[in-house]
């Protein structure tokens, strides 16, 4: 089969395009033949070595798979065969098939797309489960999203909003602006693409308080990391809740003693742990995801698309953060 390979850690330009032998299922695993994989920003880092997984090279990037089930292993209900499913694989799935653990599998509505089901479970369950579990947010809150327009954010720009939030977003262009505003964000809001310092840090805390006031914000995603962190914190509520998502601009060194002047918390968000330790809950919200989904009040906006041969293009996009929701690698 074809696969796109890592064999040294780097950039999207180390990787190769080769022809691997075909998976075979262990016991307790399937085979997935893949039709679409989504890509994410943990597949930047696992193949430059930055991840919290480090897999034995050579190795596959691409986490979360669309596909049909085409093969089971010892152990496993053979009526799966057959079955599109949806499978967070971790790696491994920017090839034209993938073993992975049965347990890993989420089945697709009949009236999903291959492509949209490949961006939807790794961008909408991390949302939710910071929204659902980590926030607890409730109707009428007010929710800062930081990276907007990204996966993730633009995710939880419309899961907010279908949870009945007040959505502030804040992009660093005016296109993504207008993807997070269509995707229904009531205020938007600018940010420079570089925070380089304490005075930037000072006028970028003064942009995220302008339109929501001394009240502050009641929840706050932060999916951008670096010296945008600070400045969010400084205009969170009261009892607030601050989402530590994702770090593409950098970890964030941050004053705890705002965390005491504010009373506010301070919550990872870790899905993939999520996912595994909490496995019932997952499917809890795995099946309200669905429920929005086919209500019509969620859809992953697909930005760009690119096949196995252009799968390094796709993740210099990433990389870059020029993405706008997802881009996908179709297979086949």
């Amino acid at each position: 089969m074809k696969a796109v390979i890592s064999r040294e850690a780097g950039g999207p330009d180390t990787l190769l395009l080769e022809d691997v032998p075909d998976p075979r299922p262990a016991a307790g695993e399937v085979v997935i033949d893949v039709k679409a994989c989504g890509v994410n920003f943990p597949d930047v880092l696992i193949i430059n070595d930055q991840y919290q997984f480090k897999p034995s090279r050579p190795f596959s990037p691409g986490g979360e798979v669309a596909g049909i089930v085409s093969e089971v292993g010892e152990g496993v209900d053979p009526a799966l065969i057959g079955q599109r499913v949806i499978g967070l694989v971790g790696w491994g799935g920017m090839a034209e098939r993938v073993a992975t653990s049965a347990g890993k599998l989420v089945p697709i509505p009949d009236s999903m797309p291959f492509d949209e089901a490949a961006a939807f479970i790794a961008t909408y369950g991390t949302s939710y489960h910071a929204l659902k579990q980590r926030a607890r947010l409730a109707s009428g809150e007010s929710v800062l999203v930081l990276g907007a327009a990204g996966g993730v954010g633009l995710a939880a720009v419309e899961l907010a909003t279908a949870m009945g939030a007040r959505v502030f977003a804040a992009t660093s262009s005016e296109e993504k602006l207008n993807v997070a505003r269509a995707r229904g964000a009531g205020t938007c809001i600018l940010y420079p693409g570089d925070v380089p310092g304490v005075p930037e840090m000072r006028d970028l805390a003064e942009q995220f308080r302008a339109p929501v006031g001394a009240e502050g914000y009641d929840v706050i995603l932060d999916i951008v990391g670096g010296n945008y962190s600070e400045p969010a914190l400084r205009t969170i509520a009261w009892k607030g809740r601050f989402l530590v998502v994702g770090f593409p601009a950098g970890i964030a060194k941050m004053p705890l003693n705002l965390a005491l002047l504010k009373g506010c918390d301070i919550a990872g968000v870790f899905y993939g742990l999520f996912t595994e330790k909490e496995p019932d809950e997952n499917r809890r919200n795995n099946a309200e995801l669905f429920e929005i989904y086919e209500a019509g009040r969620i859809r992953p906006h697909i930005s760009a698309r690119f096949g196995l041969d252009e799968a390094a293009r796709a993740l210099d996009l990433l990389a870059g953060r020029q993405a706008q929701g997802k881009i996908v690698v179709t297979v086949g």
